[in-house]
């Protein structure tokens, strides 16, 4: 079966070919690139990667898979939740090549933001009785897969973190540090439209925490709202230039997108993110291809099923 595969795609007889010259010189490890053989990837990491059509999105899951030591259903499910394209949605057309060539590199706030962020690991229906204590306890009862959908750098602090002022309590929903960054990331859950008072919440937090909780060596406080639904308009003109130094919204889904639903996030988003110049060329680069989220249509009749009852 991995012989026929092969015959009809491009990537393994390359990959064969440099493994051929890798093996004759076993001191250039240091020195591989997507395409070559990689000791920490099995077959079956492989023909996972088969399934990715496009050369640069196949490039990223591949580095990603080796550099983070990803399981074969760990880099599945990346690639069904269209990890690549969700966070090529915030970076102009150079910013997508060195995605493909060197994976996710963490430099400033707006690299670990992924909108949206798929959660179907819950298992949680898309309910309107759905408040925000049940979708904060599932997310903790599945810490280490939401760590992965945050992506590098995150690591848990605490959950309903009080703040006191005045007699007067406060609670932040999840408090993570960034080892990257060198930050704390205060994270407010919502279950309904993202509104300005949100917003206000959010920088009351930022504000407390930069002025009573940061330590020297620590860089300014993020702030990220996950919500299943936002006007950006609202944000925008509610943050101003804070909303690309230190507080973020970013929408939450309890399902695989479809490939269709991506392709219309990603372009609606773009009107945001991107200047009109550079707008046709990333639209290009965003095409999603069908074979790259396999099992979407299966996941995608179990949401209809799901809301149907």
């Amino acid at each position: 079966m991995i012989s026929e595969t092969v015959s009809r795609n491009l990537v393994l007889p390359a990959i064969s070919e440099t493994a051929s010259r890798k093996s004759a010189e076993p001191g250039v490890a240091g020195s591989w690139q997507p395409g070559a053989l990689n000791p920490n990837l099995s077959w079956s990491h492989y023909r996972c990667l088969l399934r990715v059509d496009r050369q640069a999105a196949r490039d990223f899951y591949e580095i990603e898979a080796a550099n983070h030591g990803w399981t074969v259903r760990e880099l599945s499910r990346q690639i069904s939740s269209l990890l690549f394209d969700r966070l090529a949605k915030s970076r102009d057309k150079k910013g997508l090549m060195r995605l493909a060539v060197h994976g996710q590199e963490v430099a400033r706030p707006l690299d670990v933001l992924k909108d949206p962020l798929v959660l179907e690991f819950l298992d949680l229906p898309e309910s309107p009785r759905l408040v925000e204590s049940k979708l904060e306890q599932a997310l903790i009862a599945n810490l280490q897969t939401f760590l992965l959908e945050l992506g590098k750098g995150f690591a848990f602090v605490s959950r309903q973190e009080r703040i006191t002022l005045d007699g007067d309590h406060f609670y932040i929903d999840l408090v993570f540090y960034h080892t990257v960054l060198k930050c704390f990331v205060l994270i407010d859950l919502k279950v309904g439209k993202l509104t300005h008072a949100d917003l206000g919440q959010i920088q009351f937090y930022v504000n407390y925490y930069d002025r009573e909780r940061r330590t020297e060596g620590d860089n300014p406080t993020l702030g990220l709202i996950l919500c299943p639904d936002k006007n950006d308009a609202v944000v925008k003109y509610t943050l101003g230039e804070q909303q690309e130094r230190n507080i973020f919204t970013s929408r939450y889904q309890l399902y695989l997108p479809t490939v269709e639903e991506l392709e219309n996030e990603l372009r609606r988003e773009l009107r945001f993110l991107t200047p009109p110049e550079g707008k046709a060329t990333i639209k290009r680069s965003l095409q999603v291809a069908p074979k790259a989220a396999p099992g979407l249509k299966k996941t995608a009749s179990k949401k209809s099923k799901r809301n149907a009852e």
